[in-house]
Parts: structure tokens; sequence; C-alpha cells
């Protein structure tokens, strides 16, 4: 069936919507229903032909509005003042979480806090507290290091911003092995990320390795 590729963020997951016979094109800003609620998104594919069975993509609700922008600028002021809220409100129940960034639905029907922790956290009177500040649904979600990476943004060691808050939709796997492949020094303040993580950029030309480890011999002469 047809669909349109949206993203609500820079550098975000792309997920599949029905165009539901509206004309749309990537550029376009749509509003949708997502298993968060109501979120205001921009269309970056499509429409093009999708492997899904009939009725399995929500449709878009409708092409946004410029009332629609207004409110995301105005959610991404709450959005500055929940952080606070949040963090002010971590440090006073003395959690051991690291709060890295806030996101309000289209139609403030709920705030989403998101989180670094090195365990498991009981953060339920936290969620109770923040419900009784905000008057609306929390939601508090625990993600990984590569994940703060690509919210909180930053510098990789190349010196160009990092790959996976600017373009890179979705993690890939990264193994020792791809480093080795490459003649890499296997020192991992050499081959890992800001997140501690390896390099992402390792995956990019490891086929190209791949291919030439089979095209030349071992004495270095390509096999005719």
């Amino acid at each position: 069936m047809q669909a349109v590729g949206v993203r609500f963020r820079k550098a975000g997951k792309i997920y599949h919507f029905d165009p539901g016979g509206l004309t749309l094109k990537p550029g376009d800003s749509v509003v949708v229903e997502t298993v968060r609620g109501v979120e205001y998104g921009c269309v970056v594919t499509g429409p093009s032909e999708v492997k899904v069975d009939t009725g399995a993509l929500k449709p878009v609700i409708r092409t946004a509005t410029p009332e629609d922008a207004k409110r995301v600028l105005s959610n991404k002021e709450k959005e500055r003042q929940a952080f606070k809220i949040c963090r002010d409100k971590i440090t006073a129940h003395g959690l051991p979480m690291k709060l890295i960034g806030v996101d309000y639905t289209l139609d403030g029907s709920k705030v989403i806090f998101y989180f670094t922790s090195e365990g498991r956290i009981d953060f339920r009177q936290l969620v109770r507290d923040l419900a009784a500040v905000f008057k609306t649904r929390i939601e508090l979600r625990q993600v990984g290091v590569r994940d703060e990476a690509k919210i909180l943004g930053g510098v990789g060691p190349c010196g160009r911003e990092l790959c996976c808050a600017t373009w890179l939709s979705e993690f890939a796997p990264v193994s020792i092995r791809m480093a080795k492949g490459q003649n890499l020094v296997l020192n991992p303040n050499k081959i890992s990320g800001v997140c501690s993580r390896l390099m992402c950029c390792l995956r990019y030309e490891n086929l190209n390795y791949q291919d030439d480890e089979t095209e030349f011999t071992e004495t270095g002469e390509k096999e005719i």
C-alpha cells in the first residue's frame, strides 16, 4: 500500500503512515496520531509502496496548519521549563538518574522525560510529583548512552557533528571485528565515540574492506 515516511525530530527514526487521500510530498508538515498521542511531524519519504497489511498503518490526520506550528514553538518553551522543574525534582528525591530531554505531544496530552541511569530506578513518587505540577500524563523513559548522544548532540573525534544527531536515523550493530578488518589501532580512545561505544562510522567502509580482502591475495597481488 502507499505510505509516507514521517520523522518527528532531526535524525529521528522514520515512521510510515497512510496518506489518507492527502497529496503529500517530502517537506510537508503533518499531524498524525501515534502511540504517544497526537504529534507534529515532517514528511521525509514517499508516497511510496510499502509491504504492510491494509489497515496496518494509521492515516495522517491532516496537513499541519500555521496554528500547529505556533503550538510546536510554544511546546518547545514548555519543554525547557519542564526540564528545569524535573531536574530539580530529581535532585530533591536524590535519584541517581540524569535527565537528558523532554518532549510534549502536540496536543499537550502527555509529557515524556528521557533519562539515563546505570540501573533500575524507582521513580513512582517522582511521576506523582510531576503529574501534580503539569496536570497531564507523565512518562519517564530510560534510554541508553547512544540515544543520549543522539538527543544531546555534539562533535565527534573527526571534528564534525555527530552522525546520530544529524542524519543517522537508526543505530546499527558495530563490532570490534570491523575495526580489526580496517587495520585500526584497537585503542578504545581511538575507536570510541562521545557515547563511549564503538563509533558508528566503523560500519561505513566495512563492506569495502571485506570486498578488498577477497579481491587480493595474501601477498598483496590482485587475483586474476
